[in-house]
């Protein structure tokens, strides 16, 4: 069984030498990663103390990055601390978010609207112009 924290208790732990967050309701101890993190000290101490989900999902981590990450685990928030449920879709690096097709008939109409006019101006309304 692992060890129950709140949110105050991980709020406690912001600096640069002594530096939690939490991720998917997970508490983890990242104070000695700050230093080898690819992406600089900054954007960890952006989110010290506080829930990091959305912006470590937003990112794009990759497995290994996830690998790593487990390291570092502590704990987990108790359920008074955890984040009401959201569903962050995960993004591994390299992978480009899936996007939504639409179903909009202007997309298809329009465009042949557009070249149905210009063969009729071509072919038929210019020739009688000269």
């Amino acid at each position: 069984m692992s060890t129950i924290f709140t949110a105050e208790e991980v709020s406690k732990h912001k600096t640069k030498n002594d530096l939690w967050m939490t991720i998917h309701n997970k508490v983890y101890n990242i104070t000695e990663f700050i230093i080898e993190h690819p992406g600089g000290e900054e954007v960890l101490l952006d989110e010290a103390g506080r829930d990091a989900t959305e912006s470590f999902e937003d990112i794009g981590h990759s497995d290994e990055a996830r690998e790593i990450l487990e390291k570092y685990f502590v704990g987990e928030l108790n359920e008074i601390s955890k984040a009401k449920y959201r569903q962050y879709p995960t993004t591994r690096a390299g992978e480009l978010p899936e996007e939504k097709k639409s179903g909009s008939v202007l997309r298809v109409v329009l465009p042949t609207l557009i070249a149905i006019g210009f063969l009729a101006y071509k072919y038929v309304l210019a020739p009688k112009q000269h």
